[in-house]
């Protein structure tokens, strides 16, 4: 009996037969101590006695994090509430799609077999994953999902120059056009990004932590929603870059970002470690969020 509306087989336009007719996902939880969780898939599974990562069909109603997240929770019990996502990468093959969801644990995460699907679950440092007999899918992906196993996307937010790039009369009410920037960087702590101009590939999504760094008259701006405000003493643009270099030493492996138009800004903030990108580009992101 099926138990979702998206289970069954698609034959894909690359010659095989995929699980799942709105596409399938996985999540790919990691631990810095225990390395990742991997699922030994049943003898009688499609592809049995491989391994690879807890995940199933997308249903209709649901995206592949939601997809990803139910899979997990069925096949490995893992609690949604002990893990944070972080990126997803999709393979598309046109009919068909696969999405990686790449997630950290938080604290000591406890796995348990559930159903018949799984034979073992095991966390498997990840220099040691290639040499486990792999779904073939996910040996292929491996090389880069591994590469960005632990990173986070952190977006520094120039608030001033963002603010300022739209004349939509933000001059009148400077602390005002700064909290409706956060209330809309919220929206993509829930939402994710997907722009080219961000890290790794156009197959990957993020979803972001952003510091959104006010000056002057929106000094008074406050926190809110998973966006962090940093209120510059005096100059905002150095403030920005202390902010983006923090970050880039605090956690060298994470992708820093610093959104601004200006120049000298940008040359700064290259030099620091962090890549830029400019207003319109978050502006379309906020749009589409």
């Amino acid at each position: 009996m099926l138990r979702g509306d998206g289970d069954g087989f698609v034959r894909c336009t690359c010659g095989a037969r995929h699980w799942g007719l709105y596409g399938a996902a996985g999540l790919l939880l990691h631990d810095p101590e225990r390395g990742v969780l991997l699922q030994h898939r049943a003898w009688w599974t499609h592809h049995g006695g491989t391994w690879a990562l807890p995940g199933g069909a997308v249903h209709s109603s649901e995206s592949a994090l939601r997809a990803a997240l139910r899979e997990a929770e069925e096949e490995a019990g893992i609690d949604a509430g002990t893990v944070t996502a972080t990126a997803e990468s999709t393979v598309d093959h046109g009919n068909w799609r696969y999405t990686t969801v790449l997630a950290d644990a938080h604290g000591s995460v406890e796995e348990r077999m559930r159903g018949t699907e799984s034979a073992e679950l095991r966390w498997v440092l990840p220099e040691d994953v290639a040499g486990y007999p792999l779904h073939r899918d996910f040996a292929a992906a491996w090389p880069s999902l591994r590469e960005q196993l632990g990173r986070r996307l952190v977006l520094v937010v120039d608030a001033a120059n963002v603010v300022g790039s739209r004349p939509d009369g933000w001059w009148r009410d400077r602390a005002g056009a700064s909290a409706r920037l956060r209330d809309r960087l919220a929206a993509l702590v829930r939402a994710g990004v997907h722009d080219p101009g961000l890290p790794a590939s156009a197959a990957w999504a993020w979803w972001p932590r952003p510091v959104l760094v006010v000056e002057g008259p929106a000094r008074g701006v406050s926190p809110a929603d998973g966006v962090e405000v940093v209120a510059a003493e005096r100059d905002g643009d150095s403030a920005i870059v202390e902010v983006a270099a923090a970050a880039v030493t605090a956690r060298p492996r994470d992708h820093v970002v610093v959104v601004t138009a200006d120049r000298e800004l940008r040359a700064r903030v290259t030099a620091a470690g962090a890549g830029v990108l400019g207003p319109g580009s978050l502006l379309r992101l906020l749009d589409e969020a």
